[in-house]
């Protein structure tokens, strides 16, 4: 067995590959709960998204680290704040880009603070998802370099008790609301309203700067999970045996104690995604430590998928075609859905089918995991720019100019119309966004094209 568990990069690609999902359904009003944050308490399965992807980060780091620790503190230190800089940078160009808007029907520039179509002073958003990894990779890169396992397992810990306490101290009324969270005066203090998030109708930043806190604990407990796979491979690896049960085994069970203690603490510290609580880090932590247990067990010790593509088969060939023709039948003369739309999605359920009967699932989270951070990026760039390629769909009764662009025209022309449940078609969107996303990182993945930071 190689080094490096295969196991690290299919779960940090599936974690890439569903931050996409949810963050492009066809529209913001259909989608399935599973898909949706919790309003505030609570977590669904898209509150697990992020918290995995700083636990990979961790994994990650584990493996890194020894290699830069070879040469010296210096070089250590460059690559952590080099890193770290050029992840926030590119947030934030993010959060800026395309740089132009359009108001009304003329395109202006989009600079730092401006008024906005009711007056309002509004501005670019300063923190985010790439920030945040950004600044929980660095101080916890910092944390685990300078203070090593037992001292990182302290700061850990005082990190979490110290945000419990500080929410609890300084909130006002409930302190785990959102009118009484503190974290809200400071990013106010700090980075201005104007800078902040805005999508609960208040100004309030989910990736603000107390909630960071937390978040880097979540990046340190994945460093922990990592390191502690490293050493069982290489201890396995020089005894001349194969994949440790007793390493699956005490990942289960510290996945299951952390989830268990969530719980607990969810009566006093609710578990609660926006406001990153302590709770919150156990739960997906432990429930991290369940899902990488089962890829481990499922890819290291029993084979089922493989490294490289299955090829198919006349059988699922076979079967995929049948399928494909079936649900197109169905949904053009059952459900009179047009033909265009009805084909495109049959193609993607198949697809989709295709993909885990053969195999194949593994592989195509894979290259996911392979360029993440451009493949967000672009997610999340692309969208924007095609926004601004836009014509008129049609005048409305006060015979206002109501305007579309590609991806609106897509969802409502070909996505929208597969079902009466408006939801079927916002899913079937986002499924076809992570398909058009894949070949991207399919054709880069075989022309050996990686783009690190």
């Amino acid at each position: 067995m190689n080094q490096r568990f295969y196991s690290l990069d299919v779960f940090r690609g599936a974690t890439v590959a569903l931050m996409i999902l949810v963050n492009n359904p066809g529209s913001w009003s259909y989608i399935y709960p599973p898909l949706e944050h919790a309003p505030w308490h609570g977590c669904t399965p898209t509150d697990l998204v992020f918290p995995f992807f700083l636990f990979a980060v961790g994994n990650a780091l584990a493996f890194v680290l020894p290699r830069l620790e070879q040469a010296g503190t210096p070089a250590v230190l460059q690559k952590i704040l080099k890193r770290t800089l050029l992840i926030f940078a590119i947030g934030l160009f993010l959060n800026w880009a395309p740089f132009i808007r359009w108001d009304g029907e003329l395109l202006k520039s989009k600079p730092w603070e401006y008024a906005n179509s009711q007056g309002s002073i509004v501005g670019i958003r300063i923190l985010g998802v790439l920030q945040r990894i950004a600044l929980s990779y660095c101080f916890a890169a910092l944390i685990v370099y300078f203070f090593k396992v037992r001292g990182a397992i302290v700061i850990s810990i005082v990190l979490l008790l110290g945000y419990w306490l500080l929410t609890w101290a300084f909130g006002t009324g409930d302190p785990y609301s959102l009118a009484g969270y503190f974290g809200i005066n400071v990013d106010k203090i700090v980075l201005g309203e104007s800078h902040m998030y805005h999508g609960e109708g208040v100004a309030f930043d989910p990736e603000g700067i107390t909630s960071t806190l937390t978040s880097i604990v979540q990046v340190v407990f994945g460093y922990f999970a990592g390191r502690y796979i490293l050493q069982s491979n290489k201890t396995a690896a020089t005894a001349g045996n194969g994949p440790s049960y007793n390493m699956l085994a005490h990942l289960l069970i510290a996945g299951t104690l952390l989830v268990a203690a969530a719980f607990c603490w969810d009566m006093t510290f609710p578990i609660n995604k926006k406001i990153w609580t302590s709770s919150y880090v156990l739960y997906t932590t432990g429930l991290a430590l369940q899902v990488l247990s089962a890829l481990i067990y499922m890819i290291e010790f029993k084979k089922v998928p493989t490294q490289q593509w299955v090829p198919f088969t006349k059988k699922t060939c076979f079967i995929a075609g049948t399928i494909a023709i079936v649900l197109s039948f169905v949904l053009h003369f059952g459900a009179a859905v047009g033909y265009i739309p009805a084909l495109l999605a049959s193609v993607a359920v198949t697809a989709v089918v295709l993909v885990f009967i053969t195999n194949n699932w593994s592989r195509f989270f894979d290259v996911f995991g392979k360029n993440p951070l451009f493949i967000f990026v672009l997610s999340g760039f692309l969208p924007r720019v095609l926004a601004l390629l836009r014509w008129v769909d049609h005048v409305d009764d006060k015979g206002k100019k109501i305007y579309t662009s590609t991806l609106p025209w897509f969802y409502e022309h070909l996505c929208k119309p597969v079902s009466v449940n408006l939801k079927n078609g916002s899913l079937l969107y986002a499924i076809c966004t992570i398909f058009f996303y894949w070949l991207i990182v399919y054709v880069l993945d075989k022309k050996k094209i990686y783009i690190k930071v």
